[in-house]
């Protein structure tokens, strides 16, 4: 497999999209993840403190992007900013050929639940509901009506990540690796166009690490999702088309 790594170059479009052109478009609606010129600068101290300097980054659709780099490089910063959690300061960002920056609060929150799947380290299950029930609580918030039709998609997504026999233990009952494709399963809930993901695999022994990586990777490449990791981890590296590293808010080839 071909690792290409992205280079701290400006972008195409030298940081904007503010020219409306056939070209743009066409590039842009190619594209499932596109930043532009972002910046993020917190203002809570004595000075500013630059988190991000002028990210531009193309993700294209279908690939399984890295962002790597050292602890405080601004890597989850990015990786919320691109998933329309955080506002960043300067920039523009582009999902599925929408530009999220543009919208209000409540267009972004819609945005967000049809388009994007979100997994964590920690796995933010809830501990009292079965593997099942998690799943089904975030196909309610997707807006999928009738408590049998969430159960039915509930048992489809949790027999894909390969949990059909622990679809009703409650998550003290399973492994690691089993909580977080339980994770998994819930962030395909509403069948989103990109899963992001933040150290999926930190709190994970290499057996079950591995697993993680597989079903990423294949829920890139069987379904056609986009799937962008935010980690530490090197295990990742041979599961990636695209791996780019971050260093002092900025990207580094």
């Amino acid at each position: 497999m071909t690792l290409s790594q992205t280079r701290p170059t400006q972008s195409i479009f030298n940081g904007s999209y503010a020219a409306s052109t056939p070209l743009i478009s066409s590039f842009r609606n190619s594209m499932a993840v596109v930043a532009s010129g972002v910046e993020m600068v917190y203002d809570s101290g004595a000075e500013p403190y630059a988190v991000l300097r002028g990210i531009d980054l193309e993700i294209q659709k279908g690939d399984v992007q890295l962002l790597m780099g050292p602890s405080g490089s601004g890597k989850t910063t990015l990786l919320s900013i691109l998933g329309g959690i955080l506002t960043p300061t300067a920039g523009k960002v582009f999902l599925m050929g929408q530009e999220i920056t543009g919208m209000t609060r409540n267009q972004l929150a819609k945005f967000r639940l049809k388009n994007v799947g979100f997994i964590f380290q920690g796995f933010n299950l809830f501990p009292a509901l079965t593997a099942a029930e998690n799943v089904e609580v975030a196909l309610k918030v997707k807006g999928l009506r009738g408590l049998q039709a969430r159960r039915q998609v509930a048992i489809e997504l949790l027999e894909q990540v390969g949990l059909a026999d622990r679809m009703h233990h409650l998550p003290k009952d399973l492994s690691g690796g089993q909580k977080q494709r339980v994770a998994i399963a819930r962030a395909l809930a509403g069948d989103p166009h990109i899963i992001m993901a933040d150290e999926p695999t930190a709190s994970l022994d290499s057996q079950s690490g591995h697993a993680v990586i597989e079903l990423l990777r294949q829920l890139a490449k069987n379904a056609g999702r986009t799937v962008l990791i935010v980690t530490h981890d090197p295990r990742l590296v041979d599961a990636a088309d695209r791996i780019t590293y971050l260093e002092d808010g900025m990207i580094h080839g």
